[in-house]
């Protein structure tokens, strides 16, 4: 238990840490950039209002017709099409929050959509994740056959290495699609990509934004509903088998100490309720059991003491069997037990 509370206390430690490097990291490389970005829009505005003589209130209703406007070039975004592609999205937990509900009762219904289809969505994606593990589990089965291995059973590695290799195809094959349907560069296409499949979903690059893509090219919205779907599913089994090859190794360490544990506990014995070590070292407790005697005495003799008056008469005594006199009155000894 205090290993555990130690492996516990070092994890949380550990992931605090990594959120401090990771904010440096992205403080050093992004805040330049934005104040860069920041001190051009300021430029830019304020030489825009000076040459079309623009008010602060009109440039203020300009930005929000852009804004409103920006979601929704790809055209209506709430017809069957686009409604689907919004519902897988809020069913895979990505939310690029490209389009959101504006009416009350659209909001209602997203709620309680997602109560029940979030979990529907990640039970699939655990069927599909597991049909896939068992098919690569098969097909490492069969190459390890037909190279002659001594050991053919799947391993956790292999299967790690199987669905790792697949989900890099998938984002690879997926960034190459839509940097030429969407007219990304290859890396934003990468990232695109893995930020969907990972169900980050930033919203900084979605796909079917562009050309009324949702109503004119409906073999590309399913191309990206299959890769969305398809992906999740194989990525999800992939950061599953990496959790739970993480999740073993504080039980294996566990069990590891239980064995220890057990196997020391063969050279204890108890003795009126004392634990001891071989050696003779008290390992529980310091207080005899008290019995119907006075005293109890055990010595390697089986005897009271040699100093004790009654014993020196005893001893000489040819009938005296102290062996017999000790274990059926004085002396009270308990099994050895593990």
């Amino acid at each position: 238990m205090k290993r555990q509370n130690v492996r516990t206390l070092s994890l949380v430690v550990t992931t605090f840490t990594y959120l401090l490097i990771g904010a440096a990291v992205f403080d050093a490389l992004e805040s330049k950039e934005e104040e860069k970005r920041d001190m051009l829009l300021r430029v830019s505005s304020n030489s825009l209002k000076a040459k079309y003589n623009i008010t602060e209130e009109d440039y203020k209703m300009i930005e929000l017709m852009i804004i409103e406007y920006k979601p929704h070039k790809a055209g209506p975004q709430w017809k069957f099409a686009g409604s689907f592609y919004f519902a897988t999205v809020v069913l895979a937990m990505i939310g690029y929050g490209h389009s959101t509900p504006v009416t009350a009762g659209g909001k209602a219904f997203c709620m309680a959509y997602a109560m029940i289809g979030i979990p529907l969505g990640l039970i699939m994606f655990q069927s599909i994740g597991e049909r896939l593990n068992k098919a690569a589990s098969i097909i490492i089965r069969q190459i390890k056959k037909y190279m002659k291995c001594h050991k053919v059973e799947a391993t956790e590695m292999n299967l790690m290495f199987a669905t790792g290799m697949l989900s890099t195809i998938i984002i690879t094959t997926g960034a190459a699609v839509f940097s030429r349907y969407e007219g990304w560069t290859y890396f934003d296409s990468f990232y695109y990509c893995f930020v969907t499949l990972t169900t980050i979903g930033f919203g900084d690059y979605v796909a079917l934004q562009n050309d009324n893509a949702l109503i004119n090219k409906p073999g590309y919205v399913t191309l990206s509903l299959v890769f969305i779907l398809f992906g999740l599913a194989v990525v999800a089994a992939s950061i599953n088998l990496l959790v739970l090859k993480f999740m073993t190794i504080g039980p294996e360490e566990s069990r590891k100490d239980d064995q220890d544990l057990q196997s020391s506990s063969h050279h204890v014995f108890a003795l009126e309720g004392e634990m001891m070590n071989v050696n003779g070292k008290l390992l529980a407790g310091h207080t005899f059991i008290e019995d119907d005697f006075d005293q109890t005495s055990v010595c390697s003799c089986n005897c009271l003491g040699l100093n004790h008056p009654d014993n020196e008469r005893l001893l000489f005594e040819g009938c005296y069997h102290p062996s017999n006199i000790v274990l059926n009155s004085t002396l009270s000894t308990k099994r050895a037990s593990v």
